[in-house]
């Protein structure tokens, strides 16, 4: 029996190699890729597993891991930075969504109850799927990537009191006020346990643990605390999932969490992955084909229902149709947190042989739809924004004077680099103007003084607001790609004369934006790899001159550098290399108490081991020129030097740490 099971562990685990692998190839999420092992190996499939008992246990595991590291991640300060989008817009979507599926249910004369369950499990989306898809895009601090986060994380938490009224539902023939009064107080007991723990008691217990320095008893006592809690509200008629998720609440609280996180990550992993696998072992295959055209409309209705009503949530926040329809489409599939749902409904009764199959074929099939409507969003979006902008501008102070302006810049986006922007042209007295899509943004910023207007960069209307014609400059401080582009080409046209910078992510970018009327274009990525080298370059005692030279090098001559498009960058490498050869003059200043004080030069040796010369000492207001090897360094001094940019290296080298620095690469050099 022993040898069956583990047959049946590693069927699991091969499949998942091989289909994972297939899964990144095609640029599919790996949540897709699980669900497709569990589909492939399961009773429906081949059957390589036919005993999933196992698998479903360590899947229950699993979703008890998934609600620990969400509860350690509920940090105050996260929620603080995007709690607009979060309150409003997480409770809007929930509760829209929730109504909207009861009245179309209600109109099918499906019961209350059901009705009501069915719109818990539609409202939820998917964390893991979107998150890594926006990610991936560098979409995560786009206007849609942030109220797709607060959307998500309200989800994410929704579920734990969904979880805890499927019980009541299923119980009452009519839903009972007060028996979800009893079950939210229950709720709310063990929620304020679970805080007490976390202010009082908990910081000592950590603390003891600790102190014993050992990595095991740590790991097991953060165990412990999870399923503990886990098993503490299910013996109060509550879930699992309430208490793991109160468990990571109140480690979250402490300053160990982030090596909680650590050592459990591994774990959650491993479970999570299985507790996919196995929801992917409930489809039945024959099932699905036999009712196809249901599943087919339900898709079609899910998709249709909650990106409608997700464009409308972000419409009601304050946002235009462009963002509105972008996280439409990301938010329009069914979450991981409603196949948990779903098992808790199935033990109460609730989603019935082929309808959950249904429900199961159905939602795997949002999951593959979610990166084919995230890509294609970009331009679905621009074709609705065009046809249905519903609002062109909110609030700002700039508007009038905007107009008034002349010679000013223009920031598009009010992020990290459109403040340190809008800072630096306000302490040098150069007029600007802010456009900026987050009202929120817009109305913080206004109410400091800022000239700022609420619109998108693209629409020559918000230009024209924004003094287009009459500016001297604008800068795209963006993270949205296809809104930069149409904003280029829109500005061009307007005011050809207009010199325009463009923040980019990618260096393949450059290109196409130079070709739309760009005339400075800064990839995120080839600026990194300057500041690195500069860096280094730097450690070699590089002159600033030459550093500055070779950085203007690459960026008038070879952007193409990093593309691998640039014939010159042979000849740029070898002017470094000649540079690093070449000889260059540097001080070095010799403090109290170091190394060569009350030493002489012969003493030192730094010519005979690495081949740098003292051409003078300054001494206070004294300097010596050309000192001999009998020549005392003394404290204060500072010693200048000549050498290769190499040889310069290992004489700060020995000149720090003395006679036991390692001097790699050194050739002694006779003294003259």
């Amino acid at each position: 029996m022993e040898l069956h099971v583990l047959g049946e562990f590693v069927a699991v685990l091969a499949a998942s190699i091989v289909i994972i692998f297939l899964s990144h190839r095609l640029r599919l999420p790996s949540v897709v890729g699980f669900l497709l092992t569990g589909v492939l190996i399961g009773p429906g499939g081949l059957s390589l597993v036919k005993n999933t008992g196992t698998v479903d246990v360590m899947a229950e595991i699993g979703v008890v891991m998934l609600l620990f590291t969400i509860g350690l991640e509920f940090e105050p300060s996260r929620l603080r930075r995007i709690q607009r989008d979060f309150w409003a817009g997480g409770g809007l979507q929930v509760s829209l969504t929730v109504t909207a599926t009861v009245v179309i249910l209600a109109l099918l004369e499906v019961p209350l109850r059901e009705a009501l369950f069915y719109g818990f499990l539609v409202s939820l989306s998917s964390t893991a799927v979107v998150l890594k898809i926006l990610a991936d895009r560098g979409e995560s601090d786009s206007p849609q990537g942030r109220i797709a986060l607060g959307v998500l994380i309200f989800q994410d938490l929704a579920i734990v009191p969904m979880i805890a009224l499927v019980p009541v539902l299923a119980n009452a023939e009519k839903v009972s006020v007060g028996a979800i009064a009893l079950k939210f107080g229950l709720s709310a007991l063990a929620i304020g346990t679970a805080f007490a723990l976390a202010r009082f008691l908990m910081p000592r217990i950590l603390h003891l643990v600790v102190r014993t320095r050992i990595r095991e008893v740590f790991l097991i006592a953060s165990l412990f605390i999870c399923l503990g809690l886990a098993l503490l509200t299910s013996s109060l008629g509550l879930s699992l999932a309430l208490g793991a998720f109160l468990a990571g609440v109140v480690l979250a609280e402490s300053e160990y969490s982030h090596q909680v996180v650590s050592d459990i990550l591994p774990f959650k992993d491993v479970f999570n992955s299985l507790f996919f696998i196995s929801v992917g072992m409930l489809l039945d295959v024959g099932a699905v084909w036999k009712f196809r055209g249901l599943v087919l409309v339900l898709v079609a209705s899910i998709l249709a229902l909650k990106c409608l009503v997700v464009v409308l949530t972000v419409g009601l926040l304050g946002y235009g149709s462009r963002i509105a329809v972008l996280t439409g489409l990301a938010l329009a599939q069914v979450g991981e947190f409603s196949f948990v749902l779903a098992g808790v409904g199935r033990e109460n009764g609730f989603l019935r042989g082929d309808i959950f199959q249904a429900f199961i074929a159905s939602s795997i099939l949002t999951f593959l739809a979610t990166p084919l409507l995230i890509q294609v969003s970009p331009a679905l979006a621009d074709r609705g924004d065009r046809r249905f902008r519903w609002r062109k501008r909110v609030g700002g102070t700039a508007g009038k004077a905007g107009r008034d302006l002349d010679g000013h810049v223009i920031i598009a986006g009010y992020g990290l680099n459109g403040r340190n922007l809008a800072h630096v042209l306000r302490e040098a007295g150069i007029g600007y103007v802010i456009l900026e899509l987050n009202p929120v943004t817009v109305k913080t910023a206004a109410a400091a003084g800022e000239p700022i207007v609420f619109g998108d960069v693209s629409s020559p209307t918000i230009l024209r607001e924004a003094g287009v014609e009459k500016a001297r400059g604008i800068v795209f401080a963006i993270s949205d790609p296809s809104v930069t582009r149409r904003g280029v080409r829109a500005v061009k046209a307007l005011n050809p004369g207009l010199f325009v910078i463009v923040r980019t992510r990618y260096a393949t970018e450059t290109d196409e934006l130079v070709a739309l009327g760009a005339g400075d274009v800064i990839p995120e990525e080839f600026e990194t790899s300057i500041e690195i080298f500069t860096r280094v370059l730097e450690k070699y005692h590089v002159p600033r001159n030459v550093i500055d030279a070779q950085v203007k090098v690459l960026r008038g001559e070879c952007y193409g550098l990093l593309r691998g498009s640039c014939a010159a960058v042979r000849p740029v490498t070898e002017r470094i290399a000649d540079l690093l050869a070449a000889g260059t003059a540097s001080t070095f200043f010799v403090g109290r108490g170091a190394w060569p004080a009350g030493k002489t030069l012969g003493r030192i040796g730094l010519r005979t081991r690495t081949g740098a010369t003292v051409i003078a000492v300054v001494r206070g207001e004294a300097s010596f020129a050309g000192p001999g090897a009998d020549f005392e360094v003394r404290d204060q001094d500072t010693l200048v030097l000549v050498a290769s940019h190499r040889d310069m290296d290992r004489a700060f080298r020995l000149l720090t740490l003395g006679e036991d620095a390692e001097l790699p690469g050194a050739v002694p050099v006779r003294p003259e």
